[in-house]
């Protein structure tokens, strides 16, 4: 069983780092053994330079995938978590890049998806992982900018990605897409994150019945608490107190670790998952949610 770390009251700026957060987080057990379910893939993992991620990215390389990562550009802190991410997966003996791209833009995401194809010579996994929030508790001082913002990175960008990479996709490759406890529970100081992650439940169960029939499955994942640099640089930022025990709500009494997500998206990625799709995998210790 995973034990409870404690988790205390603290904060950053956006983006956040891995390195600062204090306890370090896991991005992979010890004892996990890849099995070589991703052998011969190419995954293109948008935000894989921390948090969830990272884990899929060395999850991903651990079960024999070669990686695209992306991160935001004119950051110090993503580089930095970036270049970790990627000599992760190299640890693996697979092939990382990453990409510094501001995926609000529709061309940065087509020519991103070009040059990705073009350094790998296919793609057959799309994580549409990317996201941000900025934490308010009333919408009338919840500034325009910030909440076209949380759109653009949350949603628009899945969108711009998915359109491009489709083209690429075959037969038993997979989209799995972020979205969130929160657009199942609604915290009310999450507006717009909360907004964009029911947006992208929508997204996932619509697209699949569009492209499900040409053997490519989309599927979705909504953790729930899970310890990543996110957390410190949005609520912390809003109010440091409120990492204080952090995930202690959750009938497990603990956040998650970013070592227990990368499996998820393990399984939805491979073959293991070849009868799912349209669904939402809720790994957010033990909250009851309907869909």
């Amino acid at each position: 069983m995973v034990q409870k770390i404690t988790i205390h009251a603290q904060s950053q700026t956006l983006p956040g780092s891995d390195e600062k957060l204090e306890p370090a987080a896991v991005f992979i057990r010890d004892d996990y053994k890849g099995s070589g379910k991703l052998a011969g893939k190419v995954a293109l993992v948008t935000g894989g330079d921390s948090g969830i991620g990272r884990s899929v990215v060395q999850h991903f390389a651990r079960e024999g995938a070669d990686i695209a990562l992306t991160y935001l550009p004119d950051s110090e802190e993503e580089a930095q978590d970036a270049k970790i991410a990627q000599q992760l997966a190299e640890k693996e003996g697979r092939k990382c890049v990453t990409y510094p791209v501001d995926l609000r833009k529709a061309e940065n995401c087509r020519q991103l998806v070009d040059s990705v194809v073009k350094e790998f010579g296919k793609l057959n996994i799309l994580v549409n992982n990317a996201g941000t929030q900025y934490p308010n508790e009333d919408i009338t001082t919840l500034s325009d900018e910030k909440w076209l913002d949380t759109f653009d990175v949350n949603i628009h960008s899945v969108f711009f990605l998915t359109k491009a990479a489709l083209p690429h996709l075959q037969e038993d490759d997979s989209i799995i897409n972020t979205t969130s406890v929160n657009a199942y529970v609604g915290p009310e100081m999450l507006l717009d994150y909360t907004a964009t992650k029911g947006a992208i439940v929508s997204f996932t169960r619509a697209l699949s019945n569009q492209i499900v029939a040409k053997g490519i499955r989309v599927n979705a994942v909504a953790p729930g608490p899970v310890w990543t640099p996110l957390q410190p640089a949005t609520l912390g930022d809003y109010n440091k107190d409120l990492l204080e025990d952090f995930g202690h709500e959750t009938p497990m009494g603990r956040a998650g670790q970013p070592s227990e997500l990368g499996p998820v998206y393990v399984f939805l990625a491979s073959l293991d998952s070849s009868f799912i799709s349209g669904q939402v995998l809720h790994p957010n210790g033990g909250i009851m949610v309907g869909g």
